[in-house]
């Protein structure tokens, strides 16, 4: 259903149904595409770097960063371009964190299961060790 909102990008109001930006802002967006497109299509500009790029065409790093999130912009056909790891801000070309960023929070992760491995053995251990003693009172079981 849509909603009336501002623009996050002009502060503008629109209707927000498809698009989470006004159709100004949204055609500017796909001109600054269409700019960087234009760039690094041409094989001489195919290995050019992220700077090269931002230099040449004047287009900031987000946008570009969002063109290749959105999958607008294949890496594969540029060597040299990249976006940020979620977690560190090196640059990557494949999932949303960077190697070392992956290993360590796989390490994080293992250590976590097996410290919580530990913490049930320690509490299977003590819940064996307990033993429950039933006293009756033959008095009241007459009764």
């Amino acid at each position: 259903m849509p909603n009336l909102e501002n623009c996050p990008r002009c502060g503008g109001l629109f209707i927000k149904a498809l698009r989470s930006i006004c159709d100004k802002c949204h055609k500017e967006v796909d001109q600054m595409f269409q700019t960087v497109y234009t760039f690094i299509r041409k094989r001489d500009n195919r290995k050019a770097s992220l700077q090269e790029v931002v230099e040449a065409t004047g287009v900031k790093e987000e946008y570009i960063f969002q063109f290749i999130r959105e999958g607008r912009l294949q890496l594969a056909e540029f060597p040299n371009l990249g976006y940020p790891c979620d977690s560190c801000g090196k640059l990557i070309r494949e999932g949303k964190l960077c190697t070392s960023c992956f290993s360590n929070l796989k390490k994080d992760l293992e250590q976590h299961h097996k410290e919580q491995e530990i913490a049930e053995r320690h509490q299977k251990k003590e819940h064996s060790t307990r033993m429950t003693y039933h006293l009756f009172n033959d008095d009241l079981r007459k009764k």
